[in-house]
């Protein structure tokens, strides 16, 4: 029951937390702590331990499964598995849930207890949402993370908190109603079919589905998966979401809500559907290209630090849709890269702005300028994220673009040029965020401190793991091959098919 103890441990560390913070409220943010810190050993105690199969290619597609029975009437199990792609999105969210507990310290003050129980009840959400292996069980997960996320905004979010939590839950929830009817279409047309009931992944990616059909059903799934990403011009809710969520809610979102809907991209809309994909790969490329530039753009126009940060990730996501609807193994592989780095460097922007906010009371840019003489540790480790976001060669997130569009340049060369480009506009505003915050001209005189230690040690974990990705990817490449391998050769073996079909059609036809 490895699997299920990754999603139980955060579960019932947060419904013990919330009455806990009564007693003790610093007893309440250890529990918290140490429930992420055990997932990540489980985690990590996994990958080591199948990393030498991985290494050798001898790995199979899966490698820790479970599966008991739950609803067997309706073909609901409780169903999860782990391959190379979910565990390192499960690590991911127990690193950056451990994150979110230290930088909420001293932060979160108030209802201590019940933050903590939904931030533990997102992190096990986002958790069976990377394992579950019956869509019923994944739609379940993708629910469970949408309600303890509006509440971290509503209640611990900024001045217009209740605005972009309803406004996040209304993009997400409905989206997900698309997804949900899919799901269901999806069951009856495989009972159709093969005469019983039943949302096991494993069985329904080995149907073969008309491209009519296909082409309704994928639609439910692209859109919640679109609406997360997010893909232009689903993103309007992104920013607003990000600007008045606390520190924390801000890193969960960036480094992993974000997160599920390019996992489901790779996961269902590929494998489930592959020759819907590769009809709307063209679109779906030129939409990413368009995620590039326009949130680069977005970025230029902000004089919210916080909200400026937050239309970077449209931009680099979009190499993300770019990299998984190439279908090549080196784009699909930077994609991974990418939704791995872009979490832990746009986190720690996340986590910098916040402890800035807290020191000065404001966003504004316009308010800012000089600050690197007062406070100097906080500047260059400004530096070092805004380096990282744009890309600079020694960092994990250079190897995720680099891999994206070396892998995309064969085949979409001149949206793989104009992808480029968002490199240079990265750049750019980039280290205009360094110049408007830490440079220039003094504005105001802020009598502030450097800072927290906690804080430090935090993003000093951080740097260490982009420095090693960027240096020495091969672990994160080898571990993610099989899965990527795997949805490549579903998505010929289904072309295969499609065309013995039409052959044998044609040769039918002529008789």
């Amino acid at each position: 029951m490895i699997l299920t103890t990754i999603i139980l441990i955060p579960a019932v560390a947060g419904l013990l937390a919330w009455p806990l913070a009564r007693a003790s409220e610093t007893a309440a943010r250890w529990l918290a702590l140490l429930a992420n810190i055990a997932t990540l050993v489980i985690g990590i105690s996994i990958w080591l331990t199948e990393l030498g199969s991985l290494d050798m290619g001898t790995a199979g597609e899966w490698i820790v499964g479970e599966r008991w029975q739950w609803i067997p009437r309706f073909g609901i199990n409780f169903h999860l598995a782990v391959d190379g792609l979910s565990l390192l999105m499960v690590l991911l969210t127990s690193f950056l849930g451990a994150v979110s507990v230290i930088i909420s310290w001293n932060e979160i003050t108030e209802r201590v207890g019940f933050f903590h129980f939904n931030l533990l009840w997102i992190l096990a959400g986002i958790n069976g949402v990377f394992m579950s292996m019956d869509l019923f069980l994944f739609y379940f997960f993708w629910e469970i993370m949408l309600v303890p996320m509006y509440f971290l905004i509503a209640i611990w979010g900024h001045e217009r908190r209740i605005y972009a939590a309803t406004k996040f839950f209304l993009f997400t929830q409905l989206s997900g109603l698309f997804m949900l009817i899919s799901i269901l279409g999806l069951y009856f047309y495989n009972h159709a079919v093969t005469g019983h009931y039943t949302f096991n992944y494993m069985e329904l990616r080995s149907l073969t589905i008309p491209i009519d059909v296909a082409r309704w059903l994928m639609l439910g799934f692209l859109i919640a998966f679109a609406v997360k990403l997010p893909a232009v011009p689903f993103h309007t809710w992104l920013a607003d979401a990000h600007t008045e969520a606390p520190t924390a809610g801000s890193v969960i979102l960036a480094g992993l809500l974000l997160k599920t809907g390019a996992y489901g991209l790779i996961r269902f809309v590929l494998p489930l559907f592959p020759d819907a994909a590769h009809e709307i790969a063209p679109l779906a490329m030129t939409i990413g290209v368009i995620g590039i530039l326009y949130g680069a753009l977005l970025a230029f126009g902000q004089t919210d630090l916080k909200r400026l940060v937050a239309y970077t990730s449209v931009s680099h996501l979009g190499f993300v849709l770019l990299g998984v609807f190439a279908f090549t193994e080196l784009s699909m592989q930077g994609a991974i890269m990418e939704m791995i780095c872009h979490g832990l460097s746009t986190g720690g922007l996340f986590i910098l702005v916040g402890a800035l906010q807290q020191k000065t009371h404001t966003r504004d840019m316009n308010e800012m300028g000089g600050l690197w003489g007062q406070i100097p540790r906080m500047g260059g480790l400004a530096m070092f994220f805004a380096l990282a976001s744009l890309g600079l060669p020694g960092l994990g997130n250079f190897v995720g673009e680099f891999l994206v569009l070396i892998g995309s340049f064969d085949v979409a060369t001149w949206l793989t040029v104009l992808a480029a480009v968002g490199l240079v506009a990265a750049t750019i505003y980039s280290l205009w965020i360094m110049q408007r915050v830490f440079h220039g001209e003094k504005r105001k005189d802020y009598k502030i401190t450097d800072l927290p230690l906690h804080h430090t040690v935090v993003l000093g974990a951080m740097i260490i793991v982009l420095v090693w990705l960027g240096l020495y990817p091969r672990p994160i490449l080898n571990t993610s091959r099989p899965t990527v391998t795997k949805v490549q050769e579903m998505m010929k073996s289904q072309q295969t098919t499609e065309l013995e079909s039409s052959t044998h059609a044609f040769e039918g036809q002529r008789r």
